[in-house]
């Protein structure tokens, strides 16, 4: 899905996304589409829930 796609899915505005990539969230780049995996949301949330 696409940034705004994953930010809207986290229930996150699009700045939290961007912390969240910068605290090692996984984003695929290919010829500068950027897309995110649920599955990669999901890991990204439950590794840092407490």
């Amino acid at each position: 899905m696409s940034i705004a796609e994953a930010a809207k899915y986290a229930g996150v505005s699009h700045n939290t996304f961007m912390k969240f990539r910068e605290m090692g969230l996984k984003v695929s780049q290919v010829e500068g589409i950027k897309r995110v995996s649920r599955k990669e949301i999901d890991k990204f949330l439950e590794s840092h829930s407490f």
